[in-house]
């Protein structure tokens, strides 16, 4: 059958499938229920549909009436703009019962929503299950249970996942008995089918699956899908794959290879997985997949499906920088989908479909194509959503006879959450059912081949113009996807190369020379200390007073160099620093002890940096027209202070050095840059850096050294005019008061932009995300061992959600490994240094006196302790604000667990620090994330999302009170620190007569 002929039998068959469910629509759409009613308005007003569903997914969090009624106020009442009737009347008859019609009518609310969720929900427990399940037999129908519930946050989570897949299998095991076989006679369904039919979600199965951690996810995801598989087997059911977001996508093919693949289970063939049409990928995956199925000679079984997180994943790829993974257009979504489905049926020999959808059009073209390939009936079945499409089944049933309703089991806490993702997918504007039932489409439209409208809707407008900026609009250098194979590889390629030219001697570089001294200190792997990076030449007062000369000299003309081209170098730095961002990755990960992420993160950042300063600095370069008077031209401008002393920390040791350096630079002065000896070996790559773009013998002098020796004498030079710092609060403070100070030949008062401490705080809401702000505390805690200023050392909780919170806090803890940075196997590395390691160690002995331990977490045991700076990570609770483990910087893995009474007192505690860096709250509380902007005093807030990793632009950085002096580096105002400003008048008036500009205000 030729396309043409294929596309006309389709639409025939899709017409005669819509005449045979003329006048039915599903019960979502029905407005004779409530539900019907709330979707109806959620479809025509966008603002109602949001706070609705938000609703939805907060509303098993609210566990009493006052609860219930304060957030039907903050989602309904305040500022809500239209409500339906149904709701608007409930509403407005409880303002006038006042108290006792309030509860009524959040009874109410509460009881039609938990009826909609159930009516989606095959059961909350097995004996609902299996009665829901008989009933649906007896009308014809097969189904395929799916544990609701994704991602667990502990292996303790993980464990309990397993028990209640195998606790579920017991029991339709049990029960399947007494079912009738559907189809034919025999055992199996239709004569080929296993009656019990499971479907997982692999990130049930171990808490730690991240991608860059491949073959550790595959194992650890195997080892307790293994058992269900057995179990699965051994009642003879088909058990079947689920496929999740594109960061597991890799992890759950290779997961099914190796389980269809095993030894156990390849003579076992009802096994299954799913693979998602709106990924572009899927085409590939699919040819992938069958050709490995014919090498291996196993069958297989692919239940195809459009995806249910489009959303999700283009979120996540524009906020990352990274190419859309989904289609954008719906249409080629559904072309895509009759694309692989008849790929698989030219297949059927060997690969089994699950046509999964209710697109009906979709439907009658698996239909056709099967009776044009003659592929036999068993080859093919179909799946609709439990609840969600009854007239798609019932006709479905009539005419193809093999129809699996997917019925997902469980809680309705986790219920509320793939709700939401129905109702999203349902309401949504290009949602087949949507067009179908409520917007009653028309039905050739619905039935055109959708390859026809994604060439019609894919055209879009014309690309822009170019921009007329010849450098162009600042964009964040890309985060790194590790869902990238080559990504992986790129990190242990890099470490490679590192250790094959690690212990060289790194001289310093002043005036374009490198010089050597006989003072050096060996910088070391914090994972092995007998392993050194780099042997490090160190600068005494001698070679700082000879920086200090070339960098005056050198200064007097790179400052009257045109802003563009002191820009373009930086931009040359940039793109240096992007080619080379590997091999800088590898120095931080053996130099710092930073994971893999952690340290891309740190490159990109100082790629950004150099990117945003270079384009702000054009900005700031155009004088300014200040007033409108005429007769005179007033303008605003800057000039450079000459030279700037750079003193950088070692926890974001390319970042901020390359930052402070960067913005020194484009601004027209000459840098004296001294890394911390903890992290010299990762500062020196800004010389080569530099160097390699053009900036000039003596703009850029590298001179580590000690700071007993050289510190002060750096910061007390008369020729310095600006000190940029980051690092401790005590450092901070000391180099602000001697810089204070004038000294002989200084004719000017130093800038100090100091980066100082943190004590930060994550305020954990009665009604928060639990999911979400377990996962995002644990790394805004523990990422790069809690090494970071704006980490989170305190967890503020509000009282009634404290024990549910904490537990699975300490548990999700517990599941995290410690090892070395350069093992994507471990999540938290070691310290930096010894020192470190012994003063964070007295923390948990002061937190031990002053609170309660809950968590000490240690290394690895057959790791080589000794040798390295491992320091237990450390949960302490009992903790309030007099407490020293409340106030104290510790910059380590130690966190402090605070129970508040309410949300008043929270934000009460999270402000009682000296520092004011970085906070977060998770709260679905509209009022309380109000309360959160206006009261909670922090230079970076983060509202339900972790307070660490801000982005240069996007969240430029930077606190108050003893967290810092400055502009927030990455914003708008930060170069100025590094300039003068001033004003030039000129009177235009010449014997009476004036040039007016068209702007001059003349009266």
């Amino acid at each position: 059958m030729d396309t043409s002929q294929l596309d006309a039998a389709i639409k025939a068959r899709g017409r005669e499938f819509f005449t045979s469910i003329a006048g039915e629509a599903p019960s979502i759409f029905n407005k004779g229920w409530w539900t019907g009613k709330v979707m109806d308005w959620a479809m025509k007003n966008e603002d109602f549909k949001i706070r609705l569903f938000r609703f939805v997914d907060v509303l098993p969090y609210l566990d009493n009436g006052e609860s219930l009624s304060r957030h039907i106020d903050e989602y309904f009442v305040d500022d809500c703009g239209e409500l339906p009737p149904v709701m608007k009347f409930g509403i407005k008859s409880a303002g006038i019962a006042g108290k006792v019609g309030g509860k009524i009518m959040a009874k109410s609310i509460r009881g039609n929503i938990e009826k909609m969720a159930r009516q989606f929900i095959v059961g909350q427990n097995t004996r609902e299950a299996v009665a829901s399940i008989d009933k649906l037999r007896k009308d014809g129908f097969a189904f395929v249970l799916d544990v609701l519930g994704e991602a667990t946050v502990s292996e303790a989570e993980a464990d309990a996942r397993l028990e209640e897949h195998l606790e579920l299998l017991d029991a339709v095991g049990k029960a399947q008995s007494k079912w009738k076989t559907l189809g034919k006679n025999g055992e199996l369904d239709w004569g080929h089918s296993p009656k019990i039919n499971l479907s997982v979600k692999p990130s049930a199965f171990y808490s730690q699956a991240k991608p860059r951690d491949f073959e550790g996810s595959v194992q650890g995801i195997l080892n307790r899908l293994i058992p269900v598989a057995r179990k699965t087997r051994d009642v003879g059911g088909f058990l079947c794959i689920d496929m999740e977001q594109l960061d597991l996508k890799d992890i759950t093919i290779e997961v099914y290879k190796q389980l269809r693949s095993h030894p156990e289970f390849r003579d076992y063939p009802h096994l299954g997985i799913v693979l998602q049409t709106y990924l572009r990928e899927t085409d590939a995956d699919a040819k992938d997949l069958i050709e490995w199925a014919r090498a291996e000679s196993l069958p297989v079984s692919i239940r195809l499906v459009k995806g249910a997180y489009w959303d999700y994943e283009t979120v996540k790829a524009k906020q990352n920088g990274w190419e859309i993974p989904v289609y954008t257009v719906k249409a080629e979504s559904d072309a895509a989908f009759e694309r692989v489905a008849g790929y698989i049926l030219e297949n059927a020999d060997i690969c089994h479909l699950a046509c999964g959808s209710h697109n009906i059009r979709s439907i009658a073209s698996v239909q056709e194509m099967a009776l044009a390939l003659n592929v036999p009936d068993e080859a093919y079945e179909f799946q609709v959503l439990y609840g969600m499409a009854e007239p798609v089944r019932k006709g479905l049933l009539n005419v193809a006879g093999r129809v699996r309703l997917y019925c997902p089991y469980g809680d309705l806490v986790p219920g509320m959450a793939y709700l939401v993702r129905r109702l999203l997918e349902n309401t949504a504007n290009e949602s087949f059912l949507r067009q179908s039932f409520a917007d009653e489409s028309d039905h050739d439209r619905l039935l055109e081949n959708p390859v026809a409208i994604a060439e019609r809707e894919g055209r879009g407008p014309a690309p822009a113009p170019a921009p007329s900026c010849e450098i162009g609009p600042f964009r964040n250098d890309p985060a790194i996807d590790f869902t990238i194979e080559e990504a992986r590889e790129a990190f242990p390629e890099a470490i490679s190369r590192l250790r094959a030219d690690m212990g060289r001697t790194l001289p310093l570089y002043i005036g374009g020379t490198e010089i050597t001294t006989d003072d050096r200190i060996p910088s070391t792997n914090p994972a092995n200390i007998s392993e050194v990076v780099g042997e490090v030449c160190q600068a005494g007062v001698a070679e700082i007073d000879q920086a200090i000369a070339a960098a005056v000299q050198a200064q007097k003309e790179w400052g009257r160099r045109p802003a563009k081209e002191r820009a373009e170098i930086i931009l040359r730095a940039a793109e240096i620093a992007k080619e080379r961002i590997f091999d800088l990755c590898a120095v931080q990960v053996l130099e710092v002890g930073k994971q893999w992420d952690q340290a891309h993160a740190d490159v990109g950042e100082a790629i950004d940096f150099m990117e945003y300063y270079a384009r702000d600095m054009l900005r700031l370069d155009q004088p300014r027209r200040m007033g409108r008077a005429p007769g005179e031209i007033n303008h605003y401008m800057y000039q450079p202070k000459g030279v700037a002393a750079v003193i950088g920390p070692w926890n974001f040791p390319l970042a901020i050095s390359a930052g402070m350096c960067s913005a020194a630079i484009v601004t027209g002065n000459a840098v004296l840059y001294k890394p911390s000896s903890l992290s010299s070996v990762v500062g020196y790559g800004l010389v080569d850096i530099f160097r390699d773009a053009g900036v000039p013998d003596g703009i850029f002098n590298y001179v580590p050294g000690r700071s007993s020796v050289m510190g002060d004498h750096l910061v007390t030079r008369p020729e310095v005019g600006v000190i940029a710092f980051t690092g401790s609060m005590e450092v901070g403070t000391h180099i602000i008061e001697t810089a204070a100070k004038l000294q002989p030949g200084q004719d000017h008062v130093k800038r100090v932009i100091a980066e100082m401490g943190g004590k930060n705080a994550i305020i954990i809401d009665d009604d928060a995300e639990l999911d979400e702000a377990v996962v995002h505390t644990l790394y805004a805690a523990f990422g790069f061992q809690g090494q970071k200023c704006s980490a989170c050392s305190r967890v503020i909780v509000v009282d009634s959600i404290y024990d549910r919170f904490v537990e699975r806090l300490v548990e999700g803890a517990r599941s995290l490994k410690i090892g070395p940075a350069e093992n994507p196997h471990y999540n938290m590395g070691p310290v930096v240094d010894k020192s470190q390691q012994k003063k964070i160690k007295e923390y948990v002995e002061i937190a031990r006196k002053e609170g309660a331990i809950l968590l000490e977490h240690a290394a690895a045991p057959e790791l080589d302790t000794d040798n390295a700076c491992f320091v237990p990570m450390t949960i302490v609770g009992g903790i309030t604000p007099e407490h020293r483990i409340a106030q104290e910087e510790i910059f380590g893995p130690v966190l402090a667990v605070m129970r508040a009474r309410d949300f008043d007192q929270a934000i009460e505690w999270a402000n009682s620090t000296r520092y004011a860096l970085t906070g977060g709250v998770f709260s679905r509380s509209p009022r309380h994330l109000e309360q959160a902007r206006r009261e909670f005093n922090v230079g970076n807030l983060y509202l339900n999302r972790n307070n660490v990793g801000a982005l240069v632009e996007r969240q430029a950085f930077g606190g108050f009170k003893l967290s810092g002096i400055g502009s927030k580096t990455g914003g708008p105002d930060y170069l100025i620190q590094y300039m003068d400003p001033k004003v030039v008048t000129e009177n235009t008036m010449r014997r009476g007569f004036t040039p007016i500009a068209e702007d001059d205000e003349w009266v």
